[in-house]
């Protein structure tokens, strides 16, 4: 359920409303946005007299949310939510691409991709620690030793860290990462989204290959329920019945997020392609469809690369892309602007 409220409420009247919904059981979200003030109410609102909320002096509109998921959902919360990941914003009208290799092999390596792509205009750093590989015999990545190959190329650049978080019980490791990341297979971990939503780091939620966007948005409630609002979506392509390529880059995904939800959306089209090439195009078309973000896999030396090379660019190829990315976003915000 939502309460709208008119623009000069009394706070005393107020502070009453809230008091005597709490008391009820009720957890109580707050939203001010330019237009009007939001009251989100999460928790058992079936006994909850709509007309007589409405009825008060301070009420513009009460209305009951029909969709599963309460804290995610836009009508809660009708403005962007913006993530701060240090001095990086993650929504809010910019453009923040995150680069680096799939899973991190040395700390020269990392190092040196940090560098170049931080020079290219990427403001984060993506790494894989840990690997969760559909071949047991596939490289499963260094595990903590590479957290802190990943810690010394944030040192050297600055750059936030984003890196994935497989199992709860590795969750202390992460103490020092800025962004950690559920990935695509476990979305729908329960126990590990619940253990993400009881701490306050941002949290990137990578769709499902085959999860529905209302499955997907469940997902992030699971982490916002437990009292962690900082989260991010991320589209990384999902199971069709096309072989050509790895996944398929769900970019429709985008306007239909931006309706259902206040969170930032990020895309992946490394992983939604497998191929270098297709990269670029799908890039382009993240920004141009309104993606807050864009996750960009980038590789010294692909052809040697223990993970997902086919699907890496060069850095000699990602300045470019990110120059033209940034471009792109420049002038459709300019256009926005005009409008």
């Amino acid at each position: 359920m939502i309460v709208i409220l008119k623009h000069d409420h009394n706070p005393s009247q107020l502070d009453s409303l809230i008091t005597w919904l709490q008391d009820k059981g009720i957890t109580i979200h707050t939203s001010i946005g330019e237009g009007n003030t939001v009251l989100g109410l999460v928790g058992d609102t079936s006994k909850i007299d709509i007309d007589l909320i409405a009825a008060l002096d301070i009420v513009e509109d009460v209305k009951r949310v029909q969709e599963p998921y309460k804290n995610a959902n836009r009508k809660f919360h009708p403005e962007d939510t913006v993530v701060q990941v240090g001095n990086t914003q993650i929504g809010g009208g910019n453009l923040t691409i995150m680069a680096g290799p799939c899973s991190v092999e040395s700390e020269e390596q990392v190092v040196a991709i940090a560098k170049a792509v931080k020079a290219s205009g990427a403001t984060m750093l993506r790494g894989g620690a840990f690997k969760p590989r559909t071949s047991p015999y596939a490289f499963q990545g260094l595990g903590e030793t590479g957290l802190e190959y990943l810690k010394a190329a944030r040192a050297e650049t600055g750059l936030p860290i984003v890196t994935e978080l497989m199992d709860v019980t590795h969750l202390p490791l992460f103490k020092d990462v800025d962004v950690i990341q559920i990935g695509a297979r476990n979305m729908q971990n329960f126990d590990l989204l619940k253990a993400v939503g009881h701490q306050d780091k941002p949290v990137m939620i990578k769709r499902g290959m085959s999860a529905t966007y209302e499955e997907w948005l469940m997902s992030a409630e699971y982490v916002m329920a437990g009292g962690n609002e900082n989260v991010i979506l991320c589209e990384r392509g999902i199971r069709t019945f096309e072989s050509y390529t790895r996944n398929t880059l769900d970019l429709a995904a985008i306007p239909v997020l931006r309706k259902l939800t206040h969170l930032p959306i990020i895309v992946d089209p490394s992983h939604a392609t497998g191929k270098y090439w297709l990269v670029e195009p799908l890039a382009m078309g993240a920004v141009a469809t309104g993606a807050d973000g864009l996750q960009i896999e980038v590789h010294n030396d692909p052809a040697h690369a223990l993970c997902d090379g086919p699907q890496s660019l060069k850095p000699e190829a990602f300045d470019p892309l990110a120059k033209k990315l940034l471009a792109l976003h420049a002038t459709i915000r300019g256009m926005e602007g005009q409008a």
